[in-house]
């Protein structure tokens, strides 16, 4: 069992920047791609960043330029630091992961962003 937990959300203005963090416990040992998606009321749940065990990333198109995806392996956690943040950002930030062999995924509780005024 994974748990993932998240933070960093909260209210900035247009052209700020946040950055998230999701930390992983619990088996990990098996969890090959972390990272985020979002969801805007009345939007689909999208990509936002993944990276995976070898360092590699992608990006949804919407925030390719703007967002970068890191990690820190010894503490189990990604981090999603985000810039030149627009309206169209605001969401529910879902950090996920995935297992390698059963292809389960896991899901943090989600953490509010907000871009306004």
């Amino acid at each position: 069992q994974v748990q993932l937990v998240e933070s960093g959300g909260g209210l900035v203005p247009p052209g700020g920047s946040l950055r998230l963090s999701c930390a992983a416990s619990g088996d990990i040992s098996r969890i090959y791609a972390m990272g985020w998606y979002r969801q805007a009321p009345g939007k689909e749940r999208e990509l936002v960043a993944i990276i995976t065990r070898g360092g590699s990333t992608n990006y949804g198109d919407s925030v390719k330029g703007r967002f970068t995806i890191s990690r820190d392996n010894a503490k189990n956690t990604v981090y999603l630091q985000m810039n030149s943040l627009k309206p169209e950002d605001t969401a529910v930030y879902y950090c996920h992961g995935k297992d390698s062999i059963t292809t389960r995924n896991y899901w943090a509780r989600g953490t509010q962003v907000t871009v306004s005024s």
